[in-house]
């Protein structure tokens, strides 16, 4: 027969008892005491990551038609361009020359890279193309399609021509929305076909923009068309 010892169970030293109301009660008090810390150490991981790896922005134009409209956002990778250099048919955020903006708090632009450092790209009237160390680009993927005529614009404003080596170190960049964007070809054209007012520094691209998050219903991830695949190194 199993015999149970109830005076074992209730024999507990007097210095034992009424702890765990004690301890849980110390437990409390440190998550308060260190709530603070935990917070502040959120927000450094936040501005961090905003600083050096991930940030959101806001479109404000409709130079990006149709890929990008008004008021969407995207967030940009703003590391890869750490260890590397903006390719062709990225999409990029960039810090505008003074000259490009039309108002001085416009810091951010954001288009899509065309030419790189030593490419020729130019623009033919007749063949309605644009082409890249002679590759021509078949832009119908992305570029500005009206919503209400079905009508795909022109590569270029006014079907305005032009031939441009990119120099080493910066690059040429369009919007999407070519009849409304003030981009290379705009400035290339509004400065007398200067080159270097025409193209930006490689070290203002601030990151490549990859998705497209808000709104909801047109999360899209921002690749590059595969037509940039076919462009030649420059001769």
């Amino acid at each position: 027969m199993t015999v149970i010892d109830d005076e074992a169970k209730a024999a507990r030293p007097a210095d034992e008892t009424d702890t765990t109301d004690d301890e849980g009660k110390k437990k409390k008090g440190s998550f308060w005491k260190e709530l603070p810390i935990l917070l502040v150490i959120a927000v450094v991981v936040a501005l961090v990551v905003r600083s050096f790896v991930v940030q959101s922005f806001w479109i404000p134009s409709g130079s990006m038609e149709n890929t990008l409209q008004l008021d969407d956002y995207v967030l940009a990778n703003k590391l890869e361009y750490t260890f590397g250099e903006p390719e062709r048919g990225e999409v990029v955020v960039f810090q505008a020359p003074m000259e490009w903006r039309s108002d001085p708090a416009e810091e951010d632009f954001i288009k899509r890279v065309i030419a790189v450092g030593g490419d020729t790209v130019s623009y033919s009237a007749e063949d309605r193309v644009i082409t890249v160390n002679g590759y021509p680009l078949d832009e119908t993927e992305y570029l500005y399609t009206d919503p209400y005529t079905g009508v795909q614009q022109s590569p270029s404003k006014d079907d305005e021509e032009f031939t441009v080596t990119v120099p080493e170190g910066r690059l040429w960049v369009m919007g999407d929305h070519r009849w409304a964007s003030g981009d290379s070809r705009e400035r290339y054209v509004r400065s007398g076909g200067d080159v270097m007012a025409a193209t930006i520094p490689v070290e203002n691209a601030i990151g490549r923009a990859f998705v497209l998050i808000w709104p909801l219903d047109r999360w899209d991830w921002l690749g590059i068309p595969d037509t940039f695949d076919g462009v030649p190194d420059p001769a």
